[in-house]
């Protein structure tokens, strides 16, 4: 499926940081469009991450690594 290239108009105006982000757009162009079109999201990985940095910053400081491993380990 083929996307129209927006970018042309922005590389003709005087504004390098709008320049910068044409570029960066166009470069991961294909990653941008699945993004927005897939059905799949990050949202359960994000949430597995987000639940062991949260034990991991409230027990790695005073209970030590052997807790935080069962912890992590018995936490649904």
């Amino acid at each position: 499926m083929a996307q129209p290239r927006g970018g042309g108009s922005v590389r003709q105006d005087d504004l390098p940081s709008l320049h910068t982000l044409a570029a960066g757009i166009d470069r991961y162009r294909d990653a941008i469009i699945a993004g927005l079109t897939l059905p799949w999201n990050p949202r359960v990985v994000e949430g597995h991450v987000k639940r062991i940095k949260m034990l991991k910053r409230q027990m790695l400081g005073w209970a030590g690594f052997d807790l935080l491993r069962k912890r992590v380990l018995q936490t649904p």
